[in-house]
């Protein structure tokens, strides 16, 4: 838990004290969060699809081609 949240517990609250920034000031600590969990999840979304075409590659040799070909088109 420390780990999640440690961007949030890191973040500076701007000096500056008009209604603009101290609206600012509160998406401040969940922006770098969200964009953390983006990066995880789409890790674990590229691992998935490896390990998907790794055992489809396995299953039906013949077609290892195709499969690398849709792995990699995917992947960009």
């Amino acid at each position: 838990m420390l780990i999640l949240a440690s961007p949030m517990i890191f973040a500076q609250v701007p000096a500056d004290t008009s209604a603009i920034a101290q609206a600012h000031a509160q998406w401040v600590a969940i922006a770098p969060d969200s964009r953390c969990n983006r990066q995880r999840l789409c890790g674990l979304a590229q691992a998935k699809a490896v390990a998907a075409a790794a055992e489809g590659m396995a299953r039906n040799p013949g077609a290892a081609a195709a499969i690398r070909f849709a792995l990699l088109l995917g992947l960009c």
